[in-house]
């Protein structure tokens, strides 16, 4: 079993899931200690927390007794990493990060939020909700929450909240009592090689909610149902189902009032801490699960209206009457879509100027054309190179391949080194930093710059 070790040693730490699941064992009482490839705000913030982390490749820094050491590695670490292949050969006890997860689980609750886009934004505001409401849950999240300065929720209380990551069919690990599907666009194909494949595995990941509890999915959205024994349930922004929004009414900075429908009646005025419309859309997603759940109508509403959001998911970082900068990790075409279309619907009178940073080779390649499309919806475009993460490059794919289909005149390929002198000649009206990289290293650069010039 999982919590029988003293000694918990992590390959790839800094990873968002990774680190949450560190924290854990850390809370735990048991030695935690890991190794990441760079240093970063989130494996500093680990230092502080008591846990050591090293940054070459060295085995000397895993704990030795193999008996009482349990070792979790992440997927996007390469199979070949030294101490990867070390902990193999002397046969310490390993998981990846998702079998982790699915251990941690079991024994408890697990409402589990699914999709290749909203489920950070969306399973935060679920734990958040379950958490003011006063019942309080465990949750592992894909961000850090701003409400809590964090991406792990303790509770005494048996109910786990968990993003369900599709990545590497990690999710498949999870067997919820309710769970959420948001979106099953195609992504990952370096692991699914297509749609359908990952099509299937989003079937198999409904087919495991409880026969007791219910899946909801998306209206519109497409999964295999021949095999789920669940209660199927739909969702929506605005089009009447099972759950949906209404008498859907801007407020003030960007929010919105509304009217969350639900089998059993109606809440009215809700508004959602956080501005957008997509993130209504994900308001009534993870409302939805804590109805379900059980939690009264009066706290969900009262939840919704405290909820801060999460770091880099559409978060507003400066605005005045001159100029905004916002900052999403959207490293998806749709993503950019939606984040683009909330800024218009936010600032429309404004310029957009957009900072993008493709993340992996392999999704520039695959989503070139789609990325341009959606990139073609700003006013100027700043690109910068691949960020690799856990892939070596592949023959002709650059950033290019995206940058020379966008249709806008002005754009401008650059490097990270001369950003900010590239920058300086596009503030104006709105600046937005997309990726899912390491573009986050120019958030507090930016935000100051803007600050000092405004």
């Amino acid at each position: 079993m999982i919590m029988e070790y003293t000694d918990y040693y992590f390959i790839g730490i800094g990873g968002i899931g990774m680190s949450a699941i560190a924290r854990y064992f850390k809370h735990q009482g048991r030695n935690v200690s890991g190794y990441d490839r760079t240093l970063s705000p989130l494996t500093r913030q680990l230092e502080s927390e008591g846990i050591a982390i090293h940054y070459e490749n060295d085995i000397t820094a895993i704990p030795r007794d193999i008996d009482k050491t349990f070792v979790i590695y992440t997927p996007a670490i390469p199979s070949d990493f030294g101490e990867l292949e070390y902990v193999r050969e002397k046969g310490y006890a390993l998981v990846k990060r998702s079998k982790a997860l699915g251990e941690i689980s079991n024994g408890q609750k697990c409402l589990a939020i699914s999709g290749t886009h909203g489920k950070t934004t969306t399973s935060t505001l679920l734990a958040h909700i379950l958490t003011a409401s006063g019942e309080g849950c465990n949750a592992f999240l894909g961000g850090i929450s701003k409400n809590y300065g964090t991406n792990l929720l303790l509770s005494k209380n048996k109910v786990l909240v968990a993003e369900a990551d599709e990545f590497d069919r990690s999710f498949l690990q999870l067997h919820p009592s309710i769970a959420v599907i948001t979106a099953t666009d195609a992504d990952h194909l370096d692991i699914y090689e297509n749609r359908e494949n990952m099509l299937e595995a989003f079937g198999t990941f409904a087919s495991q909610v409880e026969p007791s509890g219910t899946i909801l999915i998306k209206k519109g959205v497409e999964v295999p149902e021949k095999d789920i024994r669940a209660r199927i349930m739909r969702y929506s922004y605005n089009e009447p189902c099972d759950f949906y929004a209404s008498d859907i009414k801007a407020v003030a900075d960007g929010l919105f009032d509304f009217t969350l429908n639900h089998p059993s009646g109606a809440i009215p005025h809700c508004t959602l801490g956080i501005p957008g419309w997509v993130n209504v859309e994900n308001a009534v997603a993870a409302s939805a699960v804590a109805l379900l759940h059980g939690v009264e109508e009066e706290k969900v509403r009262q939840a919704l209206g405290s909820f801060s959001g999460v770091k880099r998911r559409f978060d507003i970082h400066f605005k005045s009457e001159e100029c905004a900068y916002i900052d999403d990790y959207a490293h998806h075409p749709n993503e950019i879509k939606a984040a683009i279309s909330s800024i218009r619907n936010i600032f429309p009178e404004r310029r957009l100027c957009g900072i993008f940073q493709p993340h992996l080779y392999t999704r520039t390649r695959d989503f070139a054309d789609d990325f341009a499309e959606a990139l073609s919806g700003l006013d100027s475009l700043i690109m910068l190179p691949i960020y690799p993460a856990r892939e070596e490059p592949l023959p002709g794919v650059t950033a290019s391949l995206i940058f020379d289909k966008v249709s806008i005149e002005d754009k401008i390929l650059t490097d990270k080194e001369h950003l900010m002198e590239v920058l300086a000649e596009k503030a104006e009206g709105c600046i937005v930093t997309l990726g899912a990289g390491d573009i986050d290293r120019f958030i507090d650069p930016i935000e100051q710059w803007l600050r000092e010039r405004y």
